[in-house]
């Protein structure tokens, strides 16, 4: 007979996300399923109290207990997610996961994935998105055995090493760095003038000396304070030239540029083009 729709849809889920300036929800998720999640963007995954850098595609395996939250570098990320209830796998494999303390753990498990193998998964992961949006009776069967393979794929695989306390600190210090980057936008309106523009004034609000913000940033994403400062400012420019009917200057005064020919340097510095052009 075909799949139970109502039954396998409530305790099963899959897809394909692509998200492009989203907002990113930072309170710890706690969710009643186990979830298989395939990260392919540099950003930060907070694991209870362990912060994990992500700097390529990584194979996460989440307990229902586990507790989590993820912050992109970028708002612009995708990536593969399924989510399942232990119910929705056979009695084998129930029992299996049950006892697997590799995968599944309560403060759950990162990996990341060789070439090879991230194609597997990649392949796998396409296949279940597909099943699950499909109208083939079986789709639930099908999809499955699909996760399935992954979890197996999963117990190949060597979990990521415990950072060392050192690794730990620079971590939730260019976390913090984030966050605070992060929270002075969206711009409300053309009042809301930033306030923390440089790494110094970073610096100063986390209460360390700039050249040390400097060195752990670089040291942990690869790019320097300003540039990450720099690219956050400069996707929120394109959004209000976008979506708001601001002037140039209401835009510039926003961003904390003293003048307005500032802010059209900064902007052909970095696309190429004056802001009008990409507004027209």
């Amino acid at each position: 007979m075909p799949d139970s729709h109502n039954a396998s849809a409530a305790s099963f889920k899959a897809a394909h996300y692509q998200l492009n300036n989203k907002p990113v929800d930072l309170t710890p998720a706690r969710r009643d399923f186990y979830k298989i999640w395939l990260i392919q963007q540099e950003g930060f995954l907070t694991l209870e109290r362990d912060t994990i850098h992500i700097g390529e595609s990584a194979l996460v395996f989440l307990h229902p207990l586990a507790r989590y939250s993820f912050r992109p570098v970028v708002r612009k990320r995708s990536g593969y997610w399924c989510i399942f209830t232990g119910e929705f796998l056979d009695d084998a494999s129930r029992t299996s996961l049950a006892q697997d303390a590799t995968l599944f753990q309560t403060a759950g498990q990162v990996f990341f994935p060789d070439e090879q193998t991230l194609g597997i998964v990649r392949f796998y992961f396409e296949q279940i998105v597909r099943e699950y949006g499909s109208s083939y009776p079986f789709r639930f069967s099908s999809a499955r055995n699909l996760v399935e393979l992954l979890i197996h794929e999963g117990r190949k695989l060597q979990p990521v090493v415990a950072h060392k306390q050192q690794q730990n600190a620079a971590a939730r210090l260019t976390t913090r760095f984030l966050n605070l980057l992060e929270e002075q936008y969206p711009v409300a309106t053309p009042q809301d003038s930033l306030k923390l523009k440089k790494p110094g004034d970073f610096a100063n609000e986390l209460a360390v000396h700039v050249n040390h913000l400097n060195a752990v940033v670089q040291q942990v994403t690869g790019r320097s304070t300003r540039q990450i400062i720099a690219a956050r400012m400069l996707s929120e420019s394109k959004a209000l030239l976008y979506y708001s009917d601001w002037s140039v200057a209401d835009i510039a005064y926003s961003l904390g540029f003293e003048y307005p020919n500032h802010f059209t340097t900064f902007f052909r510095k970095n696309t190429g083009h004056p802001p009008l052009a990409l507004r027209k």
